[in-house]
């Protein structure tokens, strides 16, 4: 058995993490960690109420070195920083969900974040944990910089076509919409039912943090610079999102052609389906899938895909990335 611990308990990924591994063969839960909360799990989360018997504590790295074998980070960006080099001296290996060890240059997520980095050698070097594109470099691993879910739905919908050298890297736009549990558990004015509820807007135009790891993510993964403007929006709906991305064909493609390309790029990769319909998120809600599709309009490739933000956009991908560093079957507990 794997010792595990979740540290920032409190929160929707958090709970989604642990719905997870409570079905996961080769792991004991053995730590949650709150910086404000204290109490029985049951007293934040009371779905877990029979399930899991822990309290939130308030430990420091090493105790919880001396509990766990794996820790996941799911506290915010900033934070987050502060704590995973702290988690990794105490010999345990990590998962970040927040944003910290995603973008390479730390004069870039200074720009994009407004702080300095305080772990700045560990940039560039740390493994982005999409399985679908760097699967082969998680393996044993001490660190993985969990994706967000814009960019996995961005990033999957994209790196096929890229890769196959089928549309240009240049002029892409991705139009993205989110359920409310994306941005959070945190009580935010324009989260409140009376806000959200029957409305949808669009927020972080041109200046959204996503933008740049999109692109990075990306240009490694097709070798040749990238160049997206992404636009998220708001939905109200607990959870979900779908990505319409408008690309530019390098030749004349049809239809078939692109579909094709993505079930090729796909075809050994069990959590994404290239489907011949248009998707929806209902499909593909609680569950760890990507569904994807192509079609042609004049002269633009439009890539459609969808996933549950909480699941293939944060914890699910996370566990993921827990397998392949334990060396367990990638699909355990998640099919």
């Amino acid at each position: 058995m794997t010792r595990v611990a979740i540290q920032g308990a409190t929160g929707y990924t958090a709970l989604e993490l642990m719905r997870i591994l409570l079905r996961h063969p080769e792991v004991e839960i053995t730590a949650i960690t709150s910086r404000s909360e204290r109490g029985h799990v049951t007293s934040v989360h009371p779905s877990l109420a029979q399930r899991l018997d822990l309290s939130f504590e308030s430990l420091t790295a090493e105790q919880l070195g001396e509990r766990s074998d794996v820790c996941f980070c799911c506290l915010p960006h900033v934070a987050s920083m502060e704590s995973v080099p702290q988690l990794l001296a105490a010999g345990m290996k990590v998962i970040d969900l927040s944003a910290d060890y995603r973008l390479s240059d730390p004069g870039v997520y200074e720009q994009w974040y407004g702080h300095v980095h305080t772990d700045p050698t560990r940039l560039g070097s740390t493994v982005y944990g999409l399985p679908e594109l760097f699967g082969d470099r998680i393996p044993g691993e001490e660190l993985i910089a969990n994706p967000g879910c814009y960019t996995s739905t961005s990033i999957l919908a994209l790196a096929p076509l890229l890769s196959a050298g089928l549309i240009e890297p240049t002029g892409i736009i991705i139009d993205a919409k989110s359920g409310v549990s994306g941005a959070g558990r945190s009580p935010k004015v324009n989260l409140l039912y009376a806000e959200c509820n029957e409305s949808i807007h669009a927020y972080g135009v041109g200046t959204h943090r996503h933008q740049p790891e999109i692109e990075q993510v990306l240009s490694d993964a097709s070798g040749q610079t990238v160049d997206v403007i992404f636009t998220p929006h708001l939905v109200p709906m607990d959870r979900g999102i779908l990505a319409t991305v408008y690309a530019k064909p390098t030749s004349v493609a049809s239809e078939g052609d692109l579909l094709t390309a993505m079930q090729e790029f796909y075809a050994d990769k069990p959590f994404v389906r290239v489907v011949e319909h248009l998707p929806r998120t209902k499909d593909v809600a609680y569950t760890n899938y990507c569904d994807i599709t192509v079609r042609m309009s004049k002269d633009r490739a439009i890539v459609i895909a969808v996933l549950d933000n909480m699941i293939k956009g944060a914890a699910g991908v996370a566990v993921q990335n827990f397998n392949l560093i334990c060396r367990y079957d990638e699909t355990t507990a998640l099919l």
